[in-house]
């Protein structure tokens, strides 16, 4: 053989080793999402699980997920827990025990997530909460999960402070309060107006499968209040303030529901949510979205044909964080690593909440992510974000550290 022809062997024999390498070092990351995709939940949990998707597709399309030596790949295993304990339990244990899954999104409503981390912590796997916003759930202080929503009462101290500023003094309340966390917003709505000299002179209940709230609402009105605070799911809240309405209740409409405009038109008219107020974390609405809010909104809204719900983006930003914290730890096999990792990561770049850090960092100790608070406002067919909400993130996460 030529001198030449050995060193086009030598040549094409290096490359075949390199290809073969690149080929060898790309691998596939399965992450799991649990939520609820059908049922009075879906309404959060199915457009969590299509932020998931889609992130994951962005993610892919950049050039994966590269940790050490390795580019992994995402695919994505999505199971209905509709929002029911068992089922969230049944979901979660088939991810780890049957598909291998060690890195788990999604969970949009509080009893299923309480379920599931109640034993999480004793699984070689990541769980990543969402939109529940049960405040139990990081006081346990699991070290392999996080959540990107705040808790439902740090949102409520800074709502019961706008309330009282408004100068209503009686509240009536109507909800889903037989869940702890719509509980947990009420009583720190309460705290706040109380400090003013106002109270709750009302609690009437709602389920999640009631659409007839005018037995409520009729017995609120009764009582004459200034104003009503309408916490729970969508459905029910939209029927709530259509049926205000048909009852002649002029009074002003306060609510934590994190509905899309889209959610709540399919139950009620424009016209009868002019002026309803919704005190909650900054979630995604265009008029206060950042840069990456609005081009998450135009791509969701491309992809599945539907505008997504405001607080869609915490399951987004969840995978991206994953992201982030695995190739922190330079590893995706190691989770006791990336759970680390998750604890000391700066908010990425990606993200579409507006996160406020504690000691530079997107989770606390607790594990928990905390979010700017917003009064938003509907205003002619739209949500708009009219103001920022007070809210102290650091000395709330030292709060949240106190309890068990």
């Amino acid at each position: 053989m030529s001198k030449h022809k050995f060193t086009r062997a030598c040549a094409a024999l290096a490359l075949t080793l390199v290809a073969g390498s690149s080929l060898a070092a790309e691998k596939k990351l399965t992450v799991g999402v649990a939520d609820a995709l059908t049922g009075g939940g879906a309404v959060y949990g199915l457009p969590q699980a299509n932020a998931v998707k889609m992130a994951a597709e962005e993610i892919n399309a950049a050039g994966g997920i590269k940790a050490g030596p390795d580019i992994y790949k995402i695919d994505v295993i999505a199971y209905d827990d509709k929002a029911n304990p068992t089922e969230a339990t049944n979901a979660v244990r088939k991810l780890i025990d049957r598909d291998g899954v060690k890195y788990i999104l999604g969970f949009c409503c509080s009893g299923s997530t309480s379920a599931v981390a109640s034993f999480i912590g004793n699984e070689k796997a990541v769980m990543l909460v969402g939109n529940a916003a049960e405040r139990s759930i990081t006081t346990k202080k699991i070290p392999n999960l996080v959540r990107t929503r705040p808790p439902a009462d740090y949102t409520g101290q800074a709502a019961g402070t706008f309330i009282a500023r408004k100068g209503q003094k009686r509240i009536a309340v109507l909800g889903a309060l037989d869940v702890g966390f719509y509980a947990q917003y009420v009583d720190s709505v309460e705290r706040e107006i109380k400090k003013v000299g106002g109270e709750i002179i009302a609690r009437e209940v709602f389920s999640l499968k009631d659409r007839d709230m005018t037995p409520q609402l009729t017995k609120i009105r009764g009582l004459n209040p200034d104003a009503i605070l309408v916490v729970g799911y969508v459905e029910p809240a939209a029927f709530v303030y259509r049926q205000a309405v048909e009852l002649g209740m002029n009074i002003p409409r306060y609510g934590f529901t994190s509905g899309s405009e889209e959610q709540f038109l399919r139950v009620t008219t424009s016209e009868q949510m002019e002026g309803v107020w919704d005190l909650r974390p900054t979630e995604l609405t265009l008029l206060s979205a950042s840069k990456n809010g609005v081009a998450y909104h135009a791509n969701y809204t491309k992809k599945y044909n539907a505008s997504p719900s405001p607080s869609s983006p915490y399951a987004y930003d969840q995978l991206y964080a994953l992201k982030a914290a695995i190739e922190a730890a330079g590893t995706a096999e190691n989770t006791e690593a990336v759970a680390k990792a998750l604890r000391n990561l700066a908010v990425p770049p990606q993200v579409v909440m507006q996160y406020q850090p504690v000691d530079g960092k997107m989770f606390d100790v607790n594990g928990q992510a905390y979010t700017s608070n917003g009064a938003f406002q509907w205003q002619k067919g739209k949500w708009v974000f009219v103001e920022d909400l007070p809210s102290d993130s650091k000395a709330y996460s030292q709060f949240l550290s106190t309890l068990k």
